[in-house]
Parts: C-alpha cells; structure tokens; sequence
C-alpha cells in the first residue's frame, strides 16, 4: 500500500511529527522501515508496557506507543475518561506519521481505542493497513462491566485477577496510589464505551486473544469480523488477558507476518 492522497494531504496541512510530544513514544526509532506499528495500551496501561514488542519489531518495523493522559511522565494531566473523546485526540497527533503504511495494535481497552482512531482516519481519507485487536470482546457487544464502580480495594482485586499489573506494584501502597486514579478512569471510559452506529473500518481485523481469557471469550473475539468490511482472521494464544506478557515474540513474530501480508497484499 502506498500513502494515501489523504494522507499526504494531510501531511501538508496537519500538525508536523513531534519527537518530543506528549502522546507519542518511540523507544527504538528507527527510519529504515516499511511500515509503522501504533500501539494502544490497555486500562491502567502506558506507553511503555509496549518496549519489548518494540525492541523485537525494530528496525524492520518502526514503532510507535501511545502514552495516555495522567501516567507517568503525564501523570499531573487531566485524565480523559472518555473513549470518542480520547480517540479524537489520537488520531490528530497521528495523522503527521502517516508517512508510510500505519497498522494500528491495541490490547484490551486499546483495543476499542485503536478502533475508534482508525475509524476516524478513515473517515478523512487515512487508510491504516489494518488492525490488530487483542483481547478485548468487539465493540457492539455488550458486556455489563462495573469495576470502575469499586472502592479502591475492589479495583486492585480486579487487578489481580488478570495479572496485569506487575505483583511488586500490587504489593507497594504508594505505587498502587500513584497507578488507581488511571486506572480507575480507564475503566470508566471502556466500561461506558457505547458503540456508535456508521462507517465500519475498510481496513481488515486480525484478532488477537488468550484461550483463557477470563473476560473475552472466542465467541466475543469472533464478533470482531462485524466490524470491517475487509478481511478477518483470529490467533489465539495459550494463557490469559496478559498472554502477551510472556509470549512477546510469538506476538511479535505474528504481528510482523501480518504487517508482511497486508503491505503485500496492497
């Protein structure tokens, strides 16, 4: 796929790449690639939950990962708890990288997020090559999710029981203090996240997902081909919500054939 007239209009037109902004990371920049992979960070998550599928893909494949409002080195932001809204800010500072082929990869909420962006490029005449959605159920179906609704104990036990966060974190009270208000807001903008009627993506879906995942069943990731109009394929993967956290380059390894497919079918 080469870049499109969109695109480069919108090169022109939009915001120039800023290495140093806020929402954007790239731990391993590299320019001698074909393609570009953004990835969206789950609840609770940041940009760099995202280094080793980053240290694994460069330089054949550069990387970018989205860093969220109110973590880490954004942690005195304004927490967006709100996924259109979220979505519309992402996709502004992303257009700028459009310069070569983009996929999208989001995992749990970054899942609906990447969605979400990748609707809205389409719609002005940015064409990811496509996206890869992991473990997280499509975004018309529907779920009843509370988590959000908790007191602090609560949230962290629902933390435990996906293993998603690092258990030296879950253990430290000053850490978990730091991480909650994201957390908890992450979870009130995916848990209230209602799709939208309109356009679904062109783009085409692959499906990432834990055969044990406690909250998205295969069922729920085979509802993903609802949401494009081009091709659908699903992996499944040994292990939970967090399978990615100890298969890093099975992951990888299917992300960058994926990517290898879709620049060559295109």
């Amino acid at each position: 796929m080469g870049v499109s007239m969109g695109c480069q209009v919108l090169l022109i037109m939009g915001n120039v790449k800023n290495e140093s902004g806020p929402w954007i990371r790239r731990f391993h920049p590299t320019d001698d690639s074909d393609a570009t992979l953004v990835c969206f960070p789950h609840a609770g998550g940041s940009a760099t939950y995202f280094f080793p599928v980053s240290r694994s893909l460069t330089p054949g494949t550069a990387v970018l990962a989205v860093q969220y409002p109110g973590r880490q080195d954004r942690r005195t932001e304004e927490f967006i708890d709100d996924i259109g809204a979220l979505a519309d800010a992402i996709a502004e500072e992303l257009r700028p990288w459009c310069d070569r082929p983009v996929a999208l990869f989001g995992h749990s909420m970054g899942a609906i997020v990447a969605y979400e962006v990748g609707r809205r490029l389409e719609a002005t005449g940015v064409s990811p090559m496509g996206l890869l959605a992991s473990g997280r159920r499509a975004p018309a179906s529907v779920g009843v999710e509370t988590v959000h609704l908790r007191d602090d104990n609560g949230i962290v036990a629902a933390l435990k029981e996906l293993s998603g966060t690092d258990s030296a974190v879950l253990g430290d009270e000053e850490l978990l203090r730091m991480i909650l208000p994201a957390v908890r807001s992450d979870y009130r903008a995916v848990e209230r996240y209602c799709h939208q009627g309109g356009p679904e993506l062109l783009c085409p879906i692959t499906v990432l997902v834990g055969e044990s995942d406690p909250v998205t069943s295969l069922d729920q990731a085979r509802a993903w081909r609802e949401h494009t109009t081009g091709a659908y394929r699903l992996e499944v993967f040994s292990g939970g919500h967090f399978y990615l956290n100890t298969q890093v380059e099975s992951v990888a390894l299917t992300i960058r054939r994926q990517m290898g497919d879709w620049l060559a079918g295109s």
